[in-house]
């Protein structure tokens, strides 16, 4: 793809992105984002080829940015007890800053999920692998208890869904209970290891 093409795709999602964002999912067709671009629909539809994949590389953006993130928290200093604080604090604040009070946003969430649980579960399997290698380096130095990370990995992420599901951020905020950063402290309490007497 030639560098004029790139900066077109990039175009066409950010515009659907603003779409999404102002009037909502459901609401927006693809000859308004070709409108807004002044180009033709079959222009669009020469880069994606239909709303559900451009709704695709809109949430590809967030999901590759919250990635990244913890991918360089995982990779940075500190124990392995501050990087999991930090990766969890990470995930519930970029989704938080994202959907929180965005009910549009949470539609095209909803039509993702609908639409294309598989990249979804991808990206779940992708958060997961990076959360997992953080347990594993606690369990490896003793920071952490014998456990097995995977199976702790998943104990973590559905200990923390209210905070981190873009949907139920603003759902579970009406619901008396923990802050995410009591919820995390509760969870690496769960795994330190034993202190040596």
């Amino acid at each position: 793809m030639s560098q004029p093409e790139r900066d077109t795709r990039q175009s066409i999602i950010d515009t659907a992105e603003r779409f999404f964002r102002d009037i909502g999912y459901q609401k927006t067709t693809v000859a308004d984002i070709a409108r807004s671009l002044r180009m033709s629909p079959a222009n669009v539809y020469r880069f994606f080829d239909s709303k559900k994949s451009i709704n695709e590389a809109v949430l590809e953006r967030y999901k590759g940015e919250q990635e990244e993130a913890l991918a360089q928290i995982t990779a940075g200093p500190g124990t392995a007890g501050e990087r999991l604080r930090k990766m969890l604090l990470a995930i519930h604040r970029l989704n938080e800053s994202r959907f929180a009070d965005q009910q549009r946003m949470q539609e095209m969430v909803c039509a993702a999920m609908e639409e294309s649980w598989d990249a979804i579960l991808e990206h779940i399997a992708r958060l997961d692998a990076l959360v997992a290698a953080v347990v594993a380096e606690g369990v490896a130095s003793g920071e952490f208890r014998q456990v097995d990370p995977k199976a702790a990995t998943r104990c973590i992420q559905t200990a923390m869904v209210r905070f981190q599901h873009p949907l139920l951020i603003n759902q579970c905020a009406r619901i008396p209970g923990p802050t995410a950063e009591e919820l995390i402290e509760f969870v690496l309490s769960g795994l330190r290891a034993p202190q040596q007497v």
